[in-house]
């Protein structure tokens, strides 16, 4: 990637964020809060924020898990899509991203409707399926790559039939093609694709991007009956 299409790339995700995906203070201050607080700055793009949201308004989801918080940026992307009565959980790994994003959530007027479970989602997640929830209807996975494929088996697990789950991140600068990388990342993600492309119960695709965030993508699955 030269520098000229990185400054292009950045600059046509500035003109759509501005047009289509424009932050409000509330969106801006968890990002402001987030850098202050040290998070490494891996959230979402706006225009990817706002995806999410329409993600979920489609959807019509009333409760959504996200895998892996940060600073709650993209929880308030996805929470803002939610009714009154919705709900969304969101598995944060560290204590300090996770205070973070209760401050962030709060001051977004989301506090009631968010909850932030702290700790390795891999135990979370049975504690999670042990509390025998309603079936969510949306699941974002953003956490761990190495990780992925246990992420997308637990979002069968917890979801019902309909149900969208959508795994940031898949193209690892384009290391995702090398099937003889041994790197984690590399590894967890291949094997997330390969269950997506496998299972009897999910029909999905991938996309690659560019942009802000360089070179990525994501991949998006339905859970079938």
């Amino acid at each position: 990637m030269s520098s000229s299409e990185s400054r292009l790339w950045n600059d046509v995700d500035a003109y759509f964020t501005a047009l289509l995906a424009p932050e409000d203070e509330s969106l801006e201050a968890a990002l402001r809060d987030s850098r202050a607080a040290g998070l490494p700055p891996i959230n979402v793009a706006p225009n990817q924020g706002k995806l999410l949201q329409l993600l979920a308004q489609v959807q019509g989801a009333r409760r959504v898990l996200e895998i892996g918080t940060l600073g709650g940026y993209s929880t308030i992307w996805l929470g803002r899509a939610l009714p009154a009565d919705g709900r969304l959980i969101t598995l944060e790994y560290e204590p300090r991203h996770a205070d973070v994003a209760r401050r962030n959530l709060e001051r977004a007027g989301l506090g009631e409707r968010t909850e932030v479970r702290v700790g390795p989602a891999l135990e979370s997640l049975p504690r999670l399926a042990e509390e025998h929830p309603e079936p969510f209807d949306l699941v974002f996975i953003d956490a761990d790559k190495v990780n992925n494929p246990h992420y997308v088996e637990w979002a069968l697990e917890l979801t019902r039939p309909g149900a969208l789950i959508v795994l940031d991140n898949v193209v690892r600068g384009g290391r995702v093609i090398d099937a003889d990388s041994d790197a984690p990342d590399v590894l967890g993600t291949r094997a997330a694709l390969e269950l997506i492309a496998t299972h009897p119960r999910l029909s999905g695709t991938a996309v690659q991007t560019v942009g802000s965030k360089g070179h990525d993508g994501f991949a998006l699955a339905r859970v079938l009956d």
